[in-house]
């Protein structure tokens, strides 16, 4: 079942990804600042799609970036052209990744915990690949805080999900809980649908 959501999710994703960029500039480039400027060491980026975060991050950081969208990483191979510090880029699902134990430093994601069909266990990947001591960083849209709206969003949320593959309405705090992450901080960005997250992996 799951390797059939995936699927349709990657089909999604190949179909859209030369338009891609258009969409992702719901997150403004402030927010990715904030996210990125201050990391170091071996970092991974979960769904790093066209690589919209890549001129962001500093020079000093060895990056690994995944994706299961192949027509999103041949964007993000373009971008990588413009940077200077060491960069792998693989295809990869974030529900299973292919790295041992306590891997990185920092973990990065922005906005995808959205469309990975299973994202707890996408977060439990995270957890286990995360250093003792090290962090998850995330900018995520999820479910508002407001009963009107997050109903709102719940009712609109198939025809999202129908066109690129992204959910709406996900109770990403919950899920979050729920992989056995901590969360450390938490600023909402655009009331408490986009929110700017520091997680532990509470090992």
């Amino acid at each position: 079942m799951k390797s059939n959501r995936n699927e349709v999710i990657q089909k999604r994703y190949n179909r859209i990804s030369h338009v891609y960029n258009l969409m992702d500039r719901m997150i403004r480039d402030k927010w990715r600042k904030q996210l990125l400027y201050d990391l170091h060491g071996e970092i991974l980026e979960v769904g790093i799609g066209t690589g919209s975060n890549l001129p962001y991050y500093p020079d000093h950081i060895q990056l690994t970036g995944i994706d299961f969208s192949k027509g999103m990483l041949s964007h993000a191979r373009k971008q990588a052209r413009q940077i200077s510090f060491p960069l792998k880029l693989l295809e990869m699902d974030a529900q299973e990744m292919f790295f041992e134990n306590n891997t990185f430093d920092f973990i990065v994601a922005t906005c995808v915990y959205c469309s990975v069909p299973d994202p707890i266990q996408g977060m439990k990947e995270m957890r286990r690949v995360c250093k003792p001591g090290g962090k998850i960083l995330l900018l995520e849209h999820m479910r508002s805080d407001n009963p009107i709206l997050g109903k709102a969003m719940d009712v609109i949320n198939p025809i999202v999900v129908g066109t690129y593959g992204a959910n709406i309405n996900r109770r990403t705090i919950q899920n979050i809980e729920r992989a056995g992450l901590k969360v450390e901080n938490e600023v909402h960005l655009f009331g408490s649908v986009m929110r700017r997250l520091s997680l532990s992996p509470n090992k």
